[in-house]
């Protein structure tokens, strides 16, 4: 098995790109690089420039805001998308708290991604960039919509 092949095969485990066609994957798998990170290390922090997308392939994450556990990411969950579609900072801080396993998109990659499967992931990703949203909004009351 090739390391595009192997690329499409993790992809096709992750939810938001369970739905995408073969020929989606695979051209989704050829913009990512695999990347391994340790327990401990730090992946993203709340407030600096976000340039990369993550897909968690295997191991556990934990996100954090001021300090504040908000969530667990573990296999098939991804992250860094809000700053990647806003082009704001990061929302968040990601800290592996296993060894991991990931795969990760540039911010062009992560465009061109988007052109690539966008009937397929967009709807995926905006559903998660939603609820993320209203979880920072409940956390400090900050209102997002009108």
């Amino acid at each position: 098995m090739t390391h595009l092949d192997e690329r499409v095969e993790l992809l096709r485990h992750a939810w938001l790109f369970s739905s995408c066609s073969d020929a989606e994957l695979s051209r989704i798998a050829g913009l990512s690089i695999s990347r391994d990170a340790a327990a401990g290390e730090l992946l993203c922090t709340e407030g600096a420039p976000g340039d990369d997308f993550f897909v968690v392939v295997d191991g556990a994450a934990e996100a954090s805001v001021g300090g504040e556990k908000v969530g667990d990411l573990g296999a098939g969950s991804f992250f860094g998308e809000m700053a990647l579609i806003d082009g704001g900072d990061r929302t968040a801080t990601v800290t592996a708290t296993t060894p991991m396993q990931l795969l990760v998109l540039s911010r062009n990659d992560f465009n061109s991604m988007l052109a690539t499967a966008m009937p397929t992931v967009a709807p995926k990703l905006l559903e998660v960039v939603g609820q993320r949203m209203r979880e920072l909004q409940q956390q400090d009351g900050t209102p997002f919509g009108y």
